[in-house]
């Protein structure tokens, strides 16, 4: 008879040789640009040492603290982050219940839902600006036709329009993205679940409330944790339709980091912003993570 302890060993042994390449690999890729940022937030470098690094220690982590521009554009983008994520699950899980439903064409209806996701950020952005320019967008055009406006609007030269406006194409394009997780998830519950409580005189939304729902949750909690660190960190969509403004009102974190790198060269204080940020996305997803496990150990899935 084999030895089960031998046996384990074993597998354990064959599971870290095959493990280890991707580490390696992962270390190599996302580890080693961190530890850079960290080596350089630890030195003052712009045109006031003439681009030559100065040891400053942690000076530029306590100078970001006195930062109001930062704070602001971190405020922005948790303004940004929060309203589009939860638009953008609302919106999902309406439009995974609907493409769940048997109709004729649903294949074509499910393969055209995901072409906003699949399109080009910077070619969606450019689109929106367009669509939201105040001479010739077409929203001020259909608000004028039904009479609602009497002149065009400034969609984004105002600065509460102007967020509106970018939340609203972050939502357009990846809405396709939270539905299609969350149709995958809906795809593996079982038939049979909503037979038998529908046999018990359970309503539709009893049926959503008690079976859908529980058992979608840990689906809903992925699709959240991956859009959470994508609208974290966005960068192009703002950009192109925006450009963080008017007034910075839509200056997110990584507009701010590009700013103060590449258009103030100062690469000290960059890389500690960089730093920061990469630090208080781990927390939250750290923090998404231990409620996503929790979930999965309560509902009982894998």
């Amino acid at each position: 008879m084999f030895n089960t302890k031998t046996i384990r060993g074993r597998e354990q042994r064959t599971a870290w040789i095959l493990i280890i390449p991707a580490l390696l690999m992962l270390l190599f890729v996302f580890g080693y640009p961190i530890i850079r940022a960290f080596w350089l937030s630890l030195f003052t470098q712009n045109l006031g040492t003439r681009l030559q690094p100065v040891f400053s220690g942690f000076d530029n982590y306590a100078r970001m603290a006195g930062d109001g521009r930062f704070w602001q554009s971190f405020w922005v983008t948790i303004i940004f982050t929060v309203s589009s994520v939860i638009l953008e699950l609302l919106l999902g899980l309406a439009i995974a219940l609907i493409l769940n439903q048997k109709f004729f064409g649903r294949g074509l209806v499910r393969t055209s839902a995901i072409i906003p996701w699949a399109l080009p950020t910077a070619l969606i952005g450019l689109a929106w600006a367009w669509i939201f320019n105040d001479q010739f967008g077409i929203v001020n055009d259909i608000l004028l036709r039904l009479g609602i406006i009497n002149t065009g609007i400034n969609w984004l030269g105002d600065p509460t329009l102007a967020m509106f406006a970018v939340i609203f194409a972050d939502v357009w394009k990846t809405t396709p993205f939270i539905s299609i997780l969350l149709l995958a998830g809906l795809q593996s519950i079982s038939p049979d679940l909503y037979e038998a409580h529908s046999i018990d005189g359970a309503t539709p939304w009893q049926n959503f409330r008690k079976i859908t729902l529980p058992l979608l949750l840990p689906q809903i909690l992925i699709a959240m944790l991956f859009r959470f660190a994508q609208a974290f960190g966005v960068f192009d969509l703002i950009q192109v339709m925006t450009g963080g403004g008017p007034g910075g009102a839509t200056e997110v974190v990584s507009l701010y980091i590009y700013s103060t790198v590449m258009r103030y060269l100062d690469f000290g204080y960059g890389s500690a912003l960089v730093v920061v940020t990469f630090l208080l996305l781990v927390l939250a997803v750290a923090i998404a993570s231990f409620l996503l496990n929790k979930t999965r150990a309560r509902t009982g899935t894998t």
